[in-house]
């Protein structure tokens, strides 16, 4: 759950503190009537004035408050427990349950809220006792679908059915595991449910079927200050204002609190120009560089700290030169790629370094700006195609999108360069497959598809995300043979990232080993995989599969969290050849070789047992 925003909290806060102690403010009777003084203005003893009977506006304003934030509370916390507890039955166990509890939130659904509420209260008379289970019965409905519909998407997933597996009953299950994991939405339909019945009690209250006179109520006073607007508007102005007020900040409170649970809510990205300033002597032109990454370092905002999972990279790729990025999950590859395009996860942001690209700052660009250059001057291949292709619409209308967007040709002459992208990266049937939406084409074909509308507009820098992970070893090696050709025809520069060390040994020129947010090593590919200087390096080398068919040899435990990060190297604790400095003190990246860099305290003993092997070989 991210950070909730400060101020609808501060705001309701304290709306209903001033409710809940205005028995103690020392304010007049809100009931006591002073006709000779009816409407009469403002005062130091009465300082909104007086309403049409001589009553203290502001008691009764405040009192009210009481009341209608009382009758939403309870509303909103019944329906809450009875609707979700309903939902989650259904959608659990199934069945007839699920039948009774969704026709029965379909069928109060059947009638409109305000009718419904009129409805009852006109049989069962007014009073708060009575608005209390109507406004409860009105807004069920609205929880009893989202709980269900919350259920419906976890009861399956693995860790519930671990539960299951485990002989863990269906309440326990229920209650410790689907409840807890459906808790954001129900949170948000809370908040929105105590907006929404402050207004239904309002009105309800206003056409007398609410809180019973003279009990002060928001709408009770504007229903008694409509007759008398004539002669002075400000009876009825007062409590107008605090009704906008309450709504509007509940309002505030339910979009904070949808973006602080919901993973997909829009959480306000830290302005671009607020990075600190460039480190002094670092160019803005990077010689002979398409792009130059400089001291990146990516930072997460989190609970207890700030994380920073990417930390000083830096790295750079001419023209006509593929650069690869190596290391197992969470060495923080993919981030670094998408921080340069401004595509960093909402939660992320970049915090310190630079990304030079002709003469530009891809960090502290703009968002139209970098909008500009992502699609022509720069692309992105992503590892799912599945997940990047639109789902609705057809594969030559996306890759015409992506034309039309950076240029002003015809949308007749974009659809041509589609079908002419598409049979250029090797689809069959060119014309027909851009007709085709994306769940009609293979893995394979979808991947194809993704590399056409990357080099749609011709980049001078294409990054590609892990493009041949989910592919069978015949359609990846199609996929790094099309790559070359167009490296080679277009004369781009290429940033591949990748685990596979077979995959880099055939297309890189160089290579980056990047481990738990650093990089630890990088040089030319002949060189890194001839003579490893890093103990991490040789191990990714020992666990790719062998030429003679041998067994690949596991890297022993895994990549440490960024924000548990080991006081030394962080590869100490998984390294064979780890001393007791090894584990002390934290290792610079070091020049070791012409364009060649590691982070080791013992990269001379590695070199010198990579010399070794080689002679004994």
């Amino acid at each position: 759950m991210r950070r909730i925003s400060t101020l609808p909290v501060v705001a309701v806060g304290l709306i209903a503190f001033v409710a809940l102690v205005v028995p103690w403010l020392g304010l007049p009777d809100p009931v006591q009537i002073d006709v000779p003084h009816r409407l009469s203005g403002p005062s130091w003893d009465h300082w909104l004035g007086r309403d049409e009977v001589g009553r203290d506006i502001l008691s009764r304003l405040l009192w009210g408050a009481r009341s209608s934030l009382t009758v939403a509370l309870f509303s909103a916390v019944i329906a809450c427990l009875v609707g979700t507890t309903l939902g989650v039955l259904g959608g659990f166990l199934g069945g007839l349950v699920d039948l009774a509890t969704i026709r029965l939130a379909d069928i109060v659904l059947c009638f409109p809220p305000l009718l419904l509420a009129l409805l009852v209260v006109t049989l069962l008379g007014p009073g708060a006792s009575t608005l209390i289970p109507v406004i409860a019965l009105v807004y069920m409905p609205g929880f009893v679908r989202v709980a269900y519909a919350g259920v419906l998407g976890v009861r399956h997933l693995e860790y519930v059915e671990a539960q299951r597996a485990l002989g863990v009953g269906s309440a326990r299950i229920m209650l410790r595991t689907v409840l807890p994991n459906i808790s954001g939405p129900v949170m948000v339909q809370f908040s929105l449910a105590m907006a929404s019945a402050v207004v239904l009690e309002s009105g309800l209250s206003f056409l007398g079927l609410g809180v019973v006179p003279p009990a002060p109520s928001w709408g009770l006073m504007i229903g008694a200050a409509r007759s008398t607007m004539a002669q002075t508007p400000l009876p009825l102005l007062w409590p107008c204002i605090a009704l906008t007020i309450t709504v509007l900040s509940m309002n505030a409170l339910c979009d904070a609190v949808r973006s602080a649970v919901d993973p997909h809510g829009a959480v306000p990205r830290r302005l671009r120009w607020l990075l600190p300033p460039l480190p002094s002597g670092l160019s803005l032109a990077a010689k002979g560089a398409s792009l130059a990454v400089r001291d990146l370092e990516v930072a997460i905002d989190a609970k207890d700290a700030e994380v920073r999972p990417v930390r000083g990279v830096s790295w750079e790729v001419a023209p006509g030169e593929t650069l690869a990025i190596v290391g197992e999950s969470g060495s923080g590859k993919s981030l670094s790629g998408l921080a340069v395009l401004g595509l960093l996860p909402l939660v992320a942001r970049p915090a310190a370094g630079a990304a030079l690209f002709e003469g530009r700052d891809l960090l502290r660009l703009d968002e139209p700006a970098l909008r500009h250059l992502r699609g022509a001057d720069i692309a992105m291949v992503f590892q799912d195609p599945m997940s990047s292709l639109n789902p609705v619409h057809r594969i030559g209308t996306q890759i015409t999108e992506a034309i039309l967007v950076h240029r002003s040709v015809s949308r007749r002459r974009a659809w041509q360069e589609a079908v002419e992208l598409l049979a250029k990266v090797g689809i069959p049937d060119a014309a027909r497959r851009a007709r085709s939406f994306p769940h009609e084409l293979s893995g394979g074909m979808r991947q194809r598809a993704m590399i056409a509308m990357a080099i749609a507009n011709r980049p001078k820098l294409l990054i590609a995300d892990e493009p041949t992970t989910a592919l069978d070893v015949t359609i990846q090696a199609q996929v790094l043979e099309l790559l070359a050709g167009l490296k080679a025809e277009e004369g781009m520069g290429v940033v591949f990232i990748t685990h596979a060390l077979p995959v880099v040994a055939e297309i890189a020129d160089r290579v980056m080993v990047m481990y738990a947010g650093e990089v630890v090593e990088q040089g030319p590919v002949a060189e890194i995989f001839a003579r490893p200087l890093h103990p991490y390096t040789a191990a990714l080398l020992r666990s790719a599969p062998p030429e003679d068919g041998s067994l690949p040899q596991a890297i022993p435990g895994t990549v440490p969290l960024p924000q548990h990060l080991p006081p030394g190297c962080a590869f100490a604790p998984r390294c064979a050849h780890r001393q007791a400095a090894c584990e002390a003190t934290h290792p610079a990246l070091e020049d070791v070789g012409p364009d060649r860099v590691t982070r080791c305290l013992r990269w001379r003993d590695m070199s010198a047992t990579a010399q070794t092997q080689q002679v004994t070989a």
